[in-house]
């Protein structure tokens, strides 16, 4: 599997979770952790964005079909091995990740929050983290 976090900060310790347990998926082969623009970090909250893009294995095999209705013909055709809603599935099952807050055919959307008090200090702040998990093709 080839992981690319050249575009990632860091930040996120959610994103750093989901990261790992993707990357431990059988049929992806490709991981890409961004930072999204829409990061922000005021005086009472610190709101993370990352977007994860992953590429899945395809299997590709030969289908038969009639071209203009009765010239005999065929095509190839592309499959993915996994699916969004099957990684969605893996995800649920992994301690600490669960099911996303919004899922679609064509992405995951994570939103957790935490509250961080630093040590010596009597207020803290809100930490957001937004993670949105994307299928990307070849």
């Amino acid at each position: 599997m080839d992981l690319d976090t050249s575009r990632w900060s860091g930040e996120g310790e959610f994103t750093q979770l989901l990261a790992e347990a993707i990357s431990k998926v059988e049929h992806v082969l490709f991981l890409r952790v961004e930072d999204a623009p829409s990061t922000r970090s005021e005086a009472d909250y610190n709101f993370v964005s990352n977007e994860v893009y992953v590429r899945f294995e395809t299997n590709r095999r030969v289908e038969y079909v009639r071209w203009f209705g009765f010239l005999p013909g065929m095509r190839h055709v592309r499959e993915n091995v996994l699916k969004m809603s099957n990684l969605e599935t893996i995800l649920s099952e992994v301690e600490g990740i669960g099911p996303p807050d919004y899922a679609d055919d064509e992405m995951l959307q994570y939103l957790r929050t935490e509250r961080i008090i630093p040590p010596y200090q009597t207020r803290g702040y809100k930490l957001v983290e937004l993670v949105r998990v994307y299928e990307v093709g070849d």
